[in-house]
């Protein structure tokens, strides 16, 4: 009897660490092409591939939610389910429109697209019809600046301009959706705690990072880390092991801050 209390008091710890080390694991896409976007070779996923992550997501009853409601789970400190996931795409690409939209609507796969307002209507992005359509059908539509800018310099000249990209690129994305732009994803994951600032008073709900590392908080809504998703996923194995939940922390703990 007592090797048996041993063991359960062994398992029970065990759960408590794996559920400690736990990050939702939230998807981040880029492009989703038949051909590889120039500067994005690694993070093109293509259409097939993409396809099937998404059924395997769905087959294996993954819980895949809202951005919206993976922050109030955070910040409910409510415990997260196992199998929770998050998909999202930066940048705002064409492709997203032609080939991933299908499939997250024929699977009914919840999403937020990050769209940089500045790129809408050029060559190889998103339209104002397109990025309206999504949004009327399940789509989150989240800002990523207007022009792609990067967050992560300090320097008091570019004050001014990180203000304008951020509160800005919402007001254009709400006259185009209608609806209230809640998420912000800072490109190239790049921020210091005086943009998170500003993100914060600009209205947004929360904002996404890519990995900020192992000394970062995990439950900071408003730097949440995401998993990239790139060519090695094209590996269901590989695409399983990263969904695991456990990824992030495996990975911080590998590599160097």
């Amino acid at each position: 009897m007592k090797k048996i209390a041993v063991i359960l008091v062994s398992l029970g710890a065990a759960l408590v660490w794996l559920h400690s080390i736990y990050v939702a694991p939230i998807a981040m896409y880029h492009a989703v092409d038949v051909v590889t976007v120039k500067g994005y070779e690694s993070v093109t996923v293509r259409p097939d591939k993409f396809k099937q992550q998404m059924e395997f997501l769905k087959r294996h009853k993954y819980n895949i939610v809202t951005l919206g409601e993976l922050t109030d789970l955070i910040n409910s400190k409510e415990r997260i389910p196992w199998k929770t996931i998050c998909i999202t795409f930066d940048d705002g690409y064409v492709n997203n429109y032609i080939y991933a939209y299908p499939v997250l609507k024929k699977l009914d796969i919840p999403a937020t697209m990050f769209v940089a307002s500045g790129f809408i209507g050029k060559p190889g992005y998103l339209s104002v019809e397109q990025v309206r359509e999504m949004s009327d059908n399940g789509i989150d539509i989240g800002s990523h600046t207007k022009m792609h800018f990067w967050l992560g310099k300090k320097n008091k000249d570019q004050h001014k301009r990180e203000k304008e990209e951020i509160v800005e690129s919402k007001a254009v994305l709400e006259e185009i959706t209608a609806k209230e732009v809640k998420f912000f994803s800072y490109p190239g994951g790049g921020f210091r705690s005086a943009t998170r600032q500003m993100v914060i008073d600009a209205g947004y709900k929360g904002a996404v990072a890519t990995n900020t590392g192992k000394r970062y908080p995990k439950d900071d809504v408003y730097a949440l880390k995401r998993l990239r998703i790139s060519k090695t996923s094209d590996d269901l194995r590989v695409f399983w092991f990263e969904t695991l939940g456990y990824y992030t922390w495996i990975k911080e703990h590998r590599d160097d801050d």
